[in-house]
């Protein structure tokens, strides 16, 4: 597993964190570390899923997802 840390536009309450984690949660071949306001922790299996695969759940769900530096 390949360790990811995102950083996310837009979120602002408890309710942005149930929503991004319940779309990563959604997909195959990753595991949620930690998703908090602004950010999320993820290990992913780079055979199974994309980091392309993954910045999309987050945009579905209506967040601006970047990879952190």
């Amino acid at each position: 597993m390949q360790p990811l840390t995102l950083t996310i536009r837009g979120m602002s309450c408890g309710h942005c964190v149930a929503r991004v984690t319940k779309s990563l949660g959604a997909l195959d071949g990753l595991e949620i570390d930690a998703v908090r306001i602004g950010a999320a922790e993820l290990r992913f299996d780079p055979t199974r899923r994309s980091v392309d695969d993954i910045l999309e759940a987050v945009r579905e769900a209506g967040y601006e997802p970047a990879v952190a530096a």
